[in-house]
């Protein structure tokens, strides 16, 4: 087996691991091939590999990503930058930080924190648990270091530059104890989770708190820089108890201690940003036994209990399907989508986004414009463009799935063109994954503008099911699940940052109608020849088995 030769930096502290009780040398064997089976696993910031590639010459794709998190970093070049107030610009620094590396633990290292495979094969063996525990720990820990240390290289060599040594080991260790603090808060919330709910419910209930997560950081970014006054170019920050809750003030707060000048709050948010992880730390040790004990409850198939009486995917299947084997298609599109594990870990956080993205505009246009009357009256309601964000994301994952091998069903099954399956899937995931979303923000956005802006809604969602059919036209096309999720997007990133563009561009056009009498109905009946055209144009008739081949 071929070996990790940077391992061996490890190597001087084998007496430490021994003092605690852990096996040395199978620790750093378990640790190698976990290391080296990450060369099959590729990260969802790229999501790129070959099909055709050896999988004995494959090296870790995640490493290989770190340029791009080294490009990410500059955004946080000119907060590192700025002497204007330690409290404003770190927790800001703070503040990106933790959102980032939280969604990347949410997206890249769960499977690694909620493996069952170590229970499977190694407890089997006689491996101390100690040292299958240290593995784990270690594996993630690694993959942490060089995803912290990719984002912060550049800031940190600015800040070492332009505010000093002090501040330059003053951030290194802030660095450390953040990242010591979001291993722990992670794995304690699965934890929870794992405590209370067995089976097929908690896989789905980790789905949901990993999108909990991701709104959760996205909101607190968002309420972090309202912790600040800026008023003449100059800032403000007044400690406030609650605060004691938003955690990058915490790693912020040293900062402006020891290079500012702080008060009680100042020193007790230092005093936290410290003992806060410290202490995450002793209650992860002490809980790890019962969250190993859990983590088994991953390994059960127990049924999904009974299902409703009322049938909705049956109701909508025959409403929206033309066709009886366009609604076949409906309905497994639609199990599909609610039952693949990897599928929703990859799709369901983007509706996270989708929900949150048109209320964070909404809300940044009410501060500006001076009251909810102004903001009421205007054009507010285009925001719920921003709903669509996700469309073209989901239905490139569309055709992935971690049991693509089952895909031989389409060249056994009695089918003599591919649109019946594209129309169905396609119609599934609005349906199934779209509209509640937009269901939800129409209520809303109801409320808040009244009923005026119903014909604009129509128009919205006109424009929406185009974008959405013009996505699926634009983007590489695959028969739906039938690819392994390792070879996910492979080179659609600038196609789907294109598409993003057009939403931008269709939610300009229904501004400008607006300003013209009558102008929505235009709009909406250009939209409707529009949507009639391409839906026809969209699904050619071509072979299954050719596009299975391909």
């Amino acid at each position: 087996m071929e070996t990790i030769k940077w391992l061996k930096i490890l190597d001087p502290l084998r007496n430490v691991f021994e003092k605690f009780g852990v096996d040395y040398p199978v620790m750093r064997r378990i640790l190698e091939t976990k290391l080296l089976m990450d060369g099959r696993r590729v990260p969802t910031l790229i999501q790129k590999s070959s099909k055709n590639a050896d999988p004995a010459k494959q090296s870790n794709q995640f490493i290989k990503s770190l340029w791009i998190y080294v490009i990410l970093s500059i955004m946080l070049v000119p907060f590192v930058a700025m002497k204007m107030n330690y409290m404003f610009q770190m927790s800001l620094v703070f503040g990106i930080l933790m959102f980032m590396v939280t969604t990347s633990m949410i997206s890249d290292f769960s499977s690694v924190m909620l493996d069952v495979r170590d229970r499977n094969i190694i407890f089997s063996k006689p491996i101390q648990r100690r040292t299958i525990n240290m593995a784990k720990l270690l594996h993630v820990t690694i993959y942490l270091l060089l995803l912290t240390g990719s984002l912060t290289i550049v800031p940190l060599v600015v800040g070492l530059f332009r505010q000093g040594i002090l501040f330059f080991l003053l951030f290194i260790v802030e660095i450390l104890l953040m990242d010591m603090f979001i291993v722990v808060l992670t794995a304690a919330l699965y934890w929870l989770v794992l405590r209370f709910f067995d089976g097929e419910k908690l896989k789905d209930i980790i789905n949901y708190v990993q999108i909990g997560l991701t709104i959760t950081m996205t909101v607190g970014y968002q309420f972090i820089s309202r912790l600040f006054n800026l008023m003449d170019y100059k800032v403000s920050f007044t400690a406030k108890w609650w605060q004691v809750f938003i955690f990058p003030t915490w790693f912020a707060s040293p900062f402006e201690w020891l290079m500012g000048g702080g008060n009680t709050y100042i020193i007790l948010f230092t005093v936290l940003s410290v003992a806060g992880p410290l202490a995450a730390l002793w209650m992860y040790t002490l809980l790890m036994p019962s969250f190993e004990r859990n983590l088994q409850k991953l390994a059960s198939h127990q049924g999904r209990g009974k299902t409703s009486p009322i049938r909705l995917k049956e109701m909508l299947g025959s409403l929206l399907c033309r066709g009886k084997m366009e609604g076949v298609f409906f309905r497994f599109a639609w199990d599909m989508m609610g039952r693949e594990r990897d599928f929703k870990l990859k799709v369901y956080p983007q509706l996270g986004f989708s929900i949150i993205f048109p209320f964070i505009f909404m809300f940044n246009m009410l501060r500006s414009e001076g009251g909810f009357a102004a903001m009421r009256a205007g054009r507010g309601f285009l925001f719920l463009y921003f709903c669509a964000l996700m469309i073209p994301t989901i239905i490139m994952m569309l055709k992935f799935s971690g049991n693509y091998k089952g895909a031989w069903i389409y060249q056994s099954a009695p089918l003599s063109d591919t649109a019946p399956i594209y129309k169905g899937t396609l119609k599934a995931m609005i349906a199934r994954l779209f509209a509640p979303v937009f269901i939800l923000q129409t209520v809303i956005f109801l409320i808040i503008f009244g009923t005026r802006i119903i014909p604009d809604i129509i128009v919205i969602l006109l424009g929406v099911l185009l974008y959405t059919i013009l996505s699926f036209m634009v983007l590489e096309k695959s028969l739906p699940f039938s690819m392994p999720l390792q070879s996910a997007q492979s080179g659609n990133g600038f196609v789907i940052v294109g598409m993003m563009l057009l939403l931008g561009v269709f939610a300009g056009a229904h501004l400008v109608f607006t300003f013209l009498s009558y102008g929505q109905y235009l709009w909406m009946l250009l939209l409707l020849v529009f949507n009639f055209i391409a839906w026809k144009l969209a699904f050619r008739k071509t072979p299954v088995n050719r596009v299975y081949s391909d």
